[in-house]
């Protein structure tokens, strides 16, 4: 069975960009376009007896944002271990360092390098 990666990006086409790059290396791929909408879709995943291996999530969107996003993941126990790596504009030591502190697994600044984002995902997930 394929690993499933979440990806939460308020940005359409960096989501279609980021998913076409993971399907075509073999991965499952389920998206929401910001942290409500992430924090709601996980909720329903694990409601189905599913959870993703990874999740890649934007910092910069609307209503709840990729910190936030991070801190409410880090906070539930059936999600607390997953991996997550935050790809954003943001390449500020402040911002990354708050990332780090709130859990994130790695940073990749956008834009990004298609067989970068693989080589990532790969380290984290079999």
């Amino acid at each position: 069975m394929e690993s499933t990666v979440f990806i939460v990006d308020d940005s359409r086409t960096v989501r279609a960009s980021i998913e076409y790059t993971l399907k075509k290396a073999g991965y499952r791929v389920e998206s929401a376009s910001d942290g409500s909408e992430g924090l709601e879709t996980l909720k329903n995943l694990q409601k189905k007896g599913q959870k993703p291996a990874m999740i890649i999530t934007d910092i910069n969107m609307p209503k709840v944002d990729g910190l936030e996003f991070l801190k409410q993941v880090k906070a539930e126990k059936d999600f607390k271990f997953i991996p997550v790596l935050v790809l954003t504009t943001e390449s500020e030591p402040h911002m990354k360092e708050k990332g780090k502190k709130g859990g994130a697994a790695g940073w990749l600044v956008k834009p990004f390098e298609p067989e970068q984002l693989v080589n990532v995902v790969k380290k984290f997930v079999r």
